[in-house]
């Protein structure tokens, strides 16, 4: 039989032909769906945020939508191509089983995610604690949490470690306590910084009135008796009242004279005779 070229080179470019459409279609179909998806996206964000739904929960639904409309994409152009959608969905499942079990921490992000979005323990721009880090959320995504920390550094923690662990909402009350402690000597009057302590934290900004400033005797050690010093304040001037009133600890007691605290050890002598 003779071997044919033109007929195979007519054939192969027919093949090449019919390829590179379907290849640019393709990318065709990927451009103009991935705008359609950012057309979707914007509208469900746009109607959400028209019901004035909490952020939390929009970048939630956000990403899942997201996701979905993704997947849909990809096994719309492969079923161009003609592959199959039944078994591809069918490899999907398999394949999900498979990941599933090798990824079942990955999993449980995911679940925990949901419940924290259902549970709402915390919602984005709280300072909180989770997980061991204690920053503002940015953002509560479908596996991690991300957590701006007071150093500004980004940090991700996964759902499931935070739903499993202790969570702090510093954000939750309207204010809070500061607590510090004020070290006296052992011959200071005691009554008298704690007057004194009482009138001039009244007087930092920020400083709530009510509840007042807490300033009582919290323990005692070898140099004398330890003042528990709280005033309240609001979430928002924490640090700032923090930073105030240990300036304001040292300031006051040694403008008004009280002796400063030091170790001291009593050593007593016997002679033989």
């Amino acid at each position: 039989m003779e071997f044919d070229l033109q007929h195979w080179q007519d054939l192969l470019l027919s093949y090449a032909t019919t390829l590179g459409v379907k290849l640019l279609a393709a990318i065709a179909f990927w451009v103009v769906g991935r705008w359609l998806i950012g057309v979707a996206e914007r509208a469900v964000r746009n109607s959400l945020e028209r019901q004035k739904v909490d952020p939390t929960v929009l970048r939630y639904i956000g990403g899942v939508l997201s996701v979905t409309l993704n997947i849909l994409l990809v096994i719309g152009i492969l079923g161009y191509f003609g592959v199959q959608t039944t078994t591809f969905a069918a490899l999907i499942a398999a394949a999900g089983v498979a990941i599933g079990m090798a990824w079942s921490g990955l999993l449980a992000n995911f679940a925990a995610g949901a419940f924290l979005i259902v549970l709402r323990p915390f919602k984005v721009n709280d300072f909180v604690t989770v997980g061991g880090i204690t920053g503002t959320v940015k953002e509560i995504g479908l596996f991690a949490t991300t957590l701006n920390t007071p150093d500004n550094v980004l940090t991700l923690v996964g759902n499931n470690k935070i739903f499993g662990d202790t969570i702090q909402n510093f954000s939750a009350n309207a204010f809070r306590r500061v607590e510090l402690k004020a070290q006296l000597a052992g011959s200071a009057d005691h009554r008298a910084a704690i007057t004194l302590l009482q009138q001039r934290l009244a007087a930092i900004p920020h400083v709530l009135t009510s509840p007042a400033p807490d300033v009582a005797i919290l323990e005692f050690n070898l140099v004398g008796p330890v003042l528990a010093v709280r005033p309240y304040c609001h979430n928002d001037d924490y640090w700032q009242v923090y930073f105030d009133t240990q300036a304001l600890i040292r300031e006051a007691l040694v403008e008004a004279g009280f002796p400063s605290p030091q170790p001291s050890q009593a050593v007593y002598v016997h002679n033989a005779g």
